[in-house]
């Protein structure tokens, strides 16, 4: 997470390439006014190619989508995206927590075989 972005900058090899923000926009299905509104709002920050162009990564465009499906069904724009990022801050905890879990259980099985074997 940075200031600037709550989500953080998830740059995954499948995230390439990046669109740029006429493309994104067609591929939502709204407009650039769209992404600019919730690039205001910090949901997502656009990446700058080396031109300085905006561009956007699939998992932006996930976040976008999103958010849109949220504005369509009447959800002001600032609460919308208050509403993803804090839906993918649950994602990612119940995602460590998962984790946790599994790993303490490793911990218990192999803590048990070795009382078992002695």
């Amino acid at each position: 997470m940075t200031a600037d972005s709550p989500l953080g900058d998830r740059l995954d090899d499948d995230d390439y390439p990046a669109y740029t923000m006429g493309r994104a926009a067609e591929m939502l299905g709204t407009t650039p006014g769209f992404l600019r509104a919730i690039g205001e709002a910090r949901l997502i920050t656009p990446l700058r190619s080396e031109g300085g162009h905006r561009r956007y990564s699939r998992y932006q465009l996930r976040i976008a989508a999103r958010a849109r499906e949220l504005v369509d069904q009447g959800t002001p724009v600032e609460a919308a995206c208050r509403i993803v990022i804090l839906e993918d801050q649950l994602e990612e905890a119940q995602r460590i927590n998962a984790e946790y879990r599994r790993t303490a259980q490793r911990a218990a099985d192999a803590s048990e075989g070795d009382a078992g074997s002695a």
